[in-house]
């Protein structure tokens, strides 16, 4: 995608939808981390996991299937619906579905927080959309859903700790997406549960220092994300003065050199790849910090030029002819461009 392109029109949403189209049913390479207690454990991807095994892994096939139905939301007339919709419906059939639900139940906490966090981000996705095709999924998607939801209710009210690293295990951002499925599908408990546990966890939080990000080959920012979520919980005000104490740092006087982009020197490296994806998580947390301040706010033309900067840099390696970065990134721009973020926000 060009650099200069900040909007998504057809023909890029186009390429992004073919990225996951060209990896949802493609099972090999795959990676998968999980506890194994016998050999009924030990399968080929596509009968572990049968309606979310592609993409390299499950959570990457989670988000996939949420980058096609955002987009078909987004473009209901576009040529690419006609194979996202078969890829859906060759997903999400009750007997696939049902064959997640048996994996979940052998294993209640796979993929937690982050791909369990995509799951509730596509069913969210189909609740809003008001299409017959998209009702469909959602009722055969359901079922899964709440056993999740069950699984996270309770996983969630025992945790002690929050994850402050910038990957797959951090609490902030998967509380974050969370919260936004909770408030979409009205789940007045779940939004209670994650609001009191993200001022429980971070709260009282102060002087974080940004300069020892990223942590390793993060494709979230540990501190910005903590940011992004307690914007969706704190009013303006009480966000205003938590900022303030949370990121002193954040200069007043727009500075180019305040917030250095993240580079990667070998994009066939998965783990570098990840760098591609920071860039444009900060660049969406950097927005939903900015939605969370008050117009006259003396920071958002910082803020907002580090967005910006992220943002151009960040799309323009997202259609990458590597499987390293094309079986994921997608799902990071299209959720930037759509702004889906910045819909959880407390007015």
């Amino acid at each position: 995608m060009p650099a200069d392109n900040l909007e998504i029109n057809e023909t890029i949403a186009a390429q992004f939808a073919q990225l996951v189209l060209d990896c949802i049913g493609r099972e090999y390479p795959n990676s998968n981390l999980y506890w194994a207690d016998s050999d009924e454990d030990i399968k080929p991807p596509r009968e572990l996991t049968p309606a979310f095994y592609g993409c390299l892994d499950w959570h990457s096939a989670v988000h996939g299937h949420w980058l096609l139905v955002r987009l078909m939301r987004h473009f209901p007339e576009a040529s690419f619906n006609v194979a996202s919709k078969q890829a859906l419906d060759q997903s999400l059939t009750p007997e696939k579905i049902q064959g997640e639900i048996a994996h979940f139940q052998r294993l209640p906490f796979y993929e937690f927080p982050y791909g369990v966090a995509w799951l509730l981000q596509l069913a969210a996705e189909l609740h809003e959309w008001n299409h017959p095709q998209a009702k469909e999924w959602r009722i055969v998607l359901e079922p899964l859903e709440k056993l999740i939801a069950g699984n996270l209710q309770r996983w969630i009210d025992t945790l002690k700790l929050p994850n402050r690293t910038g990957m797959h295990s951090q609490t902030a951002f998967a509380l974050g997406l969370m919260l936004d499925w909770a408030r979409i599908t009205e789940n007045a408990d779940f939004i209670e549960l994650i609001e009191n546990k993200a001022r429980q966890f971070y709260l009282s939080d102060r002087n974080y220092s940004l300069q020892f990000e990223p942590l390793g080959y993060d494709f979230l920012s540990p501190g910005f994300a903590e940011a992004d979520l307690m914007r969706r919980v704190l009013p303006t005000t009480a966000f205003t003065d938590w900022l303030t104490n949370f990121l002193p740092q954040i200069p007043i006087e727009n500075s180019g050199n305040w917030l250095e982009l993240n580079i990667v020197d070998n994009p066939q490296d998965y783990m570098q790849s990840h760098l591609y994806g920071l860039n444009l998580s900060r660049a969406w947390m950097l927005e939903g910090i900015i939605s969370g301040l008050a117009n006259s706010d003396r920071r958002i033309e910082t803020l907002r030029s580090a967005a910006v900067h992220h943002r151009q840099h960040g799309l323009a390696n997202v259609v990458s002819e590597h499987y390293a970065a094309s079986h994921w990134l997608g799902t990071f721009a299209v959720y930037l461009l759509t702004n889906r973020g910045l819909q959880g926000q407390i007015i």
